[in-house]
């Protein structure tokens, strides 16, 4: 943790919960890191627990106040970026110019996307906004964590087994991609697959019925957070799972419909959750392609 290397946060905004903006900027917070948080929207709750009035940030407003970060005298605190929900199209052309400035003044900025767009019902924004993240952030991200779904629409490609979302990622052109509901291969499991450099890295841990929303925001942040201070990201990926796995179970078992993050923040910087690491290694023959798992750690792999 290092509280010298501010992260620009850009998504949405709830009154009541631990989604979007919320989840992440407390669990970035917590791990030490200052943020300069930016809303997309702003809502009373998660879409999920009904309606609710949406109070959206005008475009023109939100392209001016991105235009005054850019040019801010504070801006060298910034060393890395991520985006989550828009709101619109040009919000997401006014994220990509700002963080194409960041990266323009700092080679090692890093940029985190996660592509909140849809899952496996189908979009659930407009489409030019789908189109505007793929077009416009993905090319400048050095890290994404798209689900399985969001993945799919993005490259263009099936993602109807691991071997099948490796290579969708790898359409992509991002170094780092993990894809946050990849296939188990454990029984009753859930999974995230890390994909980077011609490897296959998956993290399995139990699944949770009623999880609470925001998993996917924590984990991008904490993924962000633990590759920012240095970690491998095959570490990153590992306490990044626990941490979440770690919180969600716990917010289950105390009956809460939100994540509790004060409660449980000490699982944000030191998790005790275990999660199943496996390496998998593309088998490629004339007949079929495979891939077989391979345990990086017996104890952890269980």
């Amino acid at each position: 943790m290092d509280q010298q290397k501010s992260i620009l946060s850009i998504s949405s905004h709830v009154m009541r919960g631990a989604v979007g903006n919320r989840a992440a900027v407390f669990a970035l917070e917590t791990r030490g890191h200052s943020v300069w948080s930016v809303p997309t929207v702003i809502l009373p709750w998660h879409p999920g627990h009904g309606r609710s009035t949406r109070i959206a940030v005008e475009t023109e407003a939100f392209a001016g106040a991105l235009s005054d970060l850019k040019g801010a005298k504070w801006r060298g605190e910034v060393r890395a970026a991520m985006t989550g929900y828009f709101a619109d199209a040009g919000q997401v052309h006014a994220a990509a110019d700002l963080i194409a400035s960041f990266k323009q003044s700092d080679p090692d900025f890093l940029y985190l996307c996660d592509p909140v767009i849809g899952d496996a019902g189908g979009l659930y924004v407009a489409e030019a906004v789908a189109v505007a993240i793929r077009d416009a952030l993905l090319p400048l991200a050095d890290l994404a964590t798209p689900n399985r779904f969001e993945l799919g629409w993005l490259a263009g490609a099936p993602v109807d087994d691991n071997v099948a979302i490796a290579a969708a990622a790898a359409r992509t052109g991002v170094t780092r991609v993990v894809v946050t509901s990849a296939h188990a291969m454990m029984r009753g499991a859930i999974a995230n697959l890390l994909i980077e450099a011609g490897r296959q890295v998956l993290a399995e841990h139990q699944a949770l019925e009623r999880a609470p929303n925001g998993l996917g925001d924590l984990f991008s942040a904490l993924f962000l957070s633990h590759v920012l201070g240095g970690l491998p990201a095959e570490e990153a990926l590992r306490l990044s799972s626990s941490s979440v796995f770690e919180i969600a179970a716990r917010s289950i078992r105390a009956g809460s419909d939100e994540l509790l993050l004060q409660t449980e923040a000490a699982a944000l910087k030191t998790p005790m959750a275990s999660v199943a690491i496996r390496s998998l290694v593309s088998s490629v023959s004339a007949r079929k392609r495979a891939v077989l798992p391979v345990p990086l750690d017996k104890e952890q792999a269980g």
